[in-house]
């Protein structure tokens, strides 16, 4: 598969990630305590029609569901299921929407309910190593310079990557070529070259503690920290650019 999109396909993608990234603030708006996870994929899958798309998450075969929902230790691909959210959790909403037959891919972490100091440094760690990687994710650079600000940036805070677990390329489908380890996986001169018109879905994926993760239970999908310590992820979809990339998934703050 051809991994390099024409300038049209990547302001389809840029249409379709503006939707998407309104459809997940408006889901983080409304993430607080007693708010029900049906509840959050109910919206999802209506705003989704409502903004003429459709659900990339399904075209995972087996997957059902338009948003993976993950609380505290659950890393990714969490079910959403008959549980209401509680004051201090760390909620984690991931995802993807098809617009003009191309995807986008974003995620985000928050903090239900009171603010918690130490949670609050845990996720603002992510959102800086996602802006750190998204600055390394130029025209020229390697996919290892990626992933150097990402392991480099979670590990001088005192957390750990989640090494099992990558971001990937996105766009025509949605889990394309290259692959986007959270670490630094040999000699970076040797990962797969950057190009402009690359489109990726750059996942910062981490926890407080170790970062080895297990399946939760039966369901086949959920993953979990196996020493249970409280997870994140953040991520956007970007086009890479020979000065800079452009982030297609941006919301307003």
């Amino acid at each position: 598969m051809n991994i390099i999109k024409t300038p049209e396909e990547i302001n389809s993608m840029r249409a379709g990630g503006k939707k998407l990234g309104t459809i997940l603030k408006e889901l983080l708006f409304m993430s607080t305590v007693g708010v029900n996870l049906l509840d959050l994929e109910k919206h999802a899958k209506k705003r989704v029609q409502e903004e003429g798309g459709q659900p990339s998450f399904t075209t995972v075969e087996g997957y059902p569901f338009v948003t993976c929902l993950c609380i505290n230790e659950e890393v990714v691909h969490g079910m959403p299921r008959n549980d209401s959210l509680c004051d201090g959790d760390i909620l984690t909403i991931d995802i993807g929407m098809i617009y003009q037959g191309l995807h986008t891919d974003t995620a985000s972490s928050i903090c239900i309910g009171m603010k918690d100091d130490k949670k609050e440094l845990f996720l603002k760690t992510g959102e800086i190593a996602l802006e750190k990687a998204i600055e390394a994710a130029i025209a020229g650079n390697r996919v290892g310079d990626i992933s150097y600000a990402i392991q480099t940036t979670i590990e001088a805070a005192g957390y750990h990557v989640v090494a099992d677990l990558t971001g990937h390329g996105v766009g025509r489908v949605l889990h394309e070529e290259p692959m986007i380890p959270e670490y630094v996986r040999g000699d970076i001169a040797r990962t797969s070259l950057l190009s402009s018109g690359m489109t990726l879905a750059i996942e910062v994926i981490y926890a407080m503690g170790k970062g080895s993760i297990c399946y939760k239970s039966d369901d086949g999908w959920t993953l979990e920290s196996k020493d249970r310590s409280l997870t994140a992820t953040f991520e956007h979809t970007i086009a890479i650019g020979e000065q800079k990339s452009d982030v297609l998934t941006e919301r307003d703050i």
